[in-house]
């Protein structure tokens, strides 16, 4: 079905993106600039609701809309397709994109189990195609020269690596769409929860610099909290082991005084490093290193398409199944633990409200310095007997 091999090698791919309001809309802005600038032919949009005038208004002359995947993909026979639906619809949706023979980039988190993980590479290596997920942090002009510390041993052995997130969201977060803050939604699996959304760059991103991103876990634990009527956790920590590399640990909540620009944080025996992957610093020992702006993952499929030999893909999947293993692991664990009313306050109201844990942005760090749970840490409202642990 692909475009590409019914045309000449010239003639740019076409691209179409599934998803059109929230973070998809952003990916239709860029599609309309990689369009404009002659690299890719801006082939169409799909949704299940009827896009924005906002939305629409960005497709170049000749696109189209659509109600579906399946219409859009029969109408519209794209080189590339960004998939940026709910997560709990990503394996449903990019396995049709890659069943049609179109490369793939899926935005996160990208699956939610291993099976999803299973399903979608096996389709992509019977199809021939390329899925690159969206952790932009994996384009960040930081990560090979934080890598090379590593390598070359400037760090000295590496015990482990933390990942400390604390943001606000407020009530109007929750209200977004159906599935926010759910585990599940009609049968489906959703796992809306700290660490597996709007955290998931930081659990991913630890995993990557820790050289364990596509490794199984031998030993997974976990301690989810909650704050709202929700049934994900918006407080929570992990400690990640696997047979042979350093420990994993993340913590984050969305329940801060303010919010807390998230990192990763590199142990050595030698030395450290704190890597800030929302805005790419690095600091090495002490030392600030400024690097520039990420590659954009879009662009590195677009160019990973045109030559698949010469350009490797920033993000790929295949560089993500520890992190499937988180997010299933966090599915499977039991309700998150409530945390004691005397430790929160209510901030705001209406849309703006958001709860407040006591000290909760120290705390995130003090866990990713120690590579310690919550429990561990003497965090007040915390307790090892609410963790769930998994192993492999």
């Amino acid at each position: 079905m692909p475009g590409s091999r019914r045309r000449t090698v010239a003639d740019p791919p076409r691209l179409a993106v599934v998803g059109t309001s929230g973070y998809a809309f952003s990916y239709l802005h860029r599609a309309r600039i990689l369009h404009d600038e002659g690299l890719v032919c801006f082939a169409g949009m799909a949704d299940v609701r009827v896009p924005s005038a906002a939305a629409v208004a960005l497709l170049p002359e000749g696109a189209t809309a659509h109600v579906g995947v399946d219409e859009l993909l029969r109408r519209c026979r794209p080189d590339i397709t960004v998939v940026a639906t709910p997560p709990h619809a990503h394996v449903r949706v990019g396995g049709a994109v890659l069943r049609a023979g179109s490369d793939l980039l899926l935005e996160t988190p990208p699956v939610l189990d291993l099976a999803g993980f299973t399903t979608l590479t096996r389709l992509a290596a019977e199809s021939g195609t390329a899925c690159q997920t969206g952790f932009q942090s994996f384009g960040s002009p930081a990560l090979p020269v934080l890598r090379a510390a590593i390598a070359t041993g400037r760090l000295g052995g590496v015990a482990g690596v933390g990942a400390a997130g604390a943001w606000i969201r407020t009530d109007a977060y929750y209200r977004r769409n159906p599935w926010a803050g759910r585990r599940w939604l009609d049968g489906e699996a959703v796992v809306d929860g700290a660490l597996t959304n709007p955290f998931s760059h930081a659990v991913a991103t630890a995993l990557l610099v820790g050289g364990v991103a596509a490794d199984d876990p031998a030993e997974i634990a976990l301690e989810l909290y909650g704050t709202r009527d929700i049934e994900a956790d918006d407080t929570a920590c992990l400690r990640i082991r696997f047979g042979d590399g350093p420990e994993i640990v993340v913590a984050a909540s969305l329940c801060a005084e303010q919010d807390h620009e998230p990192y990763v944080v590199v142990h050595g025996s030698r030395g450290r490093a704190k890597f800030w992957y929302k805005s790419h610093r690095l600091e090495l020992d002490d030392v600030r290193v400024h690097l520039g702006e990420p590659v954009d993952l879009l662009r590195n499929l677009v160019a990973h398409h045109r030559d698949p030999a010469g350009v490797p893909l920033l993000a790929p999947l295949s560089g993500t199944r520890a992190f499937a293993s988180v997010v299933e692991a966090v599915r499977d664990a039991p309700s998150p633990s409530r945390i004691p009313a005397g430790w929160i306050r209510t901030v705001g109201e209406g849309a703006s409200r958001h709860p407040v844990v006591r000290g909760i942005g120290e705390e995130v760090a003090v866990a990713a310095d120690r590579l310690a749970l919550f429990s561990e840490i003497g965090v007040p409202w915390a307790s090892a007997a609410g963790a769930a642990e998994r192993t492999g």
